[in-house]
């Protein structure tokens, strides 16, 4: 059985919520590091883009990367049913606004919150963009709705038929850095997602975790945590200048 703990487990609060539009949903949670020199986490959460999961089921997540040296951004977004086009919008807005000083971002989502992170880096990087992490991402919006994933998830995000500018599998390689990380045993999202997104992206890195299903890579109290760790440090590791 799926182990769903992790969407009602309660979380330190943020340092900072900061505001990036007038809409409520329109904010973010901010997690402040240490001078380490780590990039920042800019972090999208899932839950099939369905207005009942918003950003407060990582909170665990985000404190937890704040105590390894890592500074967060955890951005809420409008999730309208039928209505993508908020969503993504919302990702694009705080992504500008939110920025600090951080030497670079890492974009990292999880679940539906992977398709964005996918999308976001393929269509709107942002400038100081190293590099981004998608964990058991929906990344195949055509594959997700056949399969009918989340009960109609896709269709119910959509308002229709998968479009293919919001489809990450069917849009250019990202900026920067790509690595999924999927658990063997997801059956929320399957990994034959990430599977999908790296036939079409040869240069992504897919690691698969055995024994591994959807909430654990969230979960920093889970096996799976060393290579969540592991994958946003390569992610987040700037590229060498050529001579």
């Amino acid at each position: 059985m799926t182990d769903r703990s992790i969407l009602s487990r309660p979380g330190p609060e943020p340092d900072q919520m900061p505001r990036y539009g007038p809409h409520p949903d329109q904010v973010a949670d901010r997690w402040l590091a240490p001078e380490t020199g780590r990039p920042l986490v800019f972090l999208i959460h899932g839950g099939f883009w369905r207005p009942r999961y918003d950003r407060t089921h990582t909170r665990l997540m985000a404190a937890a990367l704040r105590e390894r040296g890592w500074p967060v951004v955890s951005a809420e977004y409008r999730r309208e049913p039928g209505n993508p086009d908020v969503s993504t919008s919302d990702i694009r807005q705080a992504l500008d606004a939110l920025r600090g000083e951080e030497p670079g971002i890492v974009l990292a989502g999880h679940s539906a919150g992977g398709h964005l992170a996918l999308l976001a880096a393929s269509t709107c990087p942002p400038p100081d963009l190293l590099g981004t992490v998608a964990l058991a991402p929906v990344a195949d919006l055509v594959a997700a709705a056949e399969a009918n994933l989340g009960n109609g998830a896709v269709a119910e995000f959509l308002g229709g038929a998968p479009r293919a500018d919001l489809d990450p599998v069917r849009l250019p390689d990202p900026v920067g850095a790509t690595i999924l990380v999927h658990g063997t045993e997801d059956t929320s999202v399957p990994p034959a997602q990430s599977r999908s997104y790296v036939d079409a992206h040869p240069a992504a890195d897919l690691a698969l975790l055995p024994d591994m299903a959807h909430f654990e890579l969230i979960d920093p109290d889970s096996a799976a945590w060393p290579d969540v760790l592991a994958a946003l440090t390569r992610a987040g590791t700037p590229a060498p200048r050529p001579d």
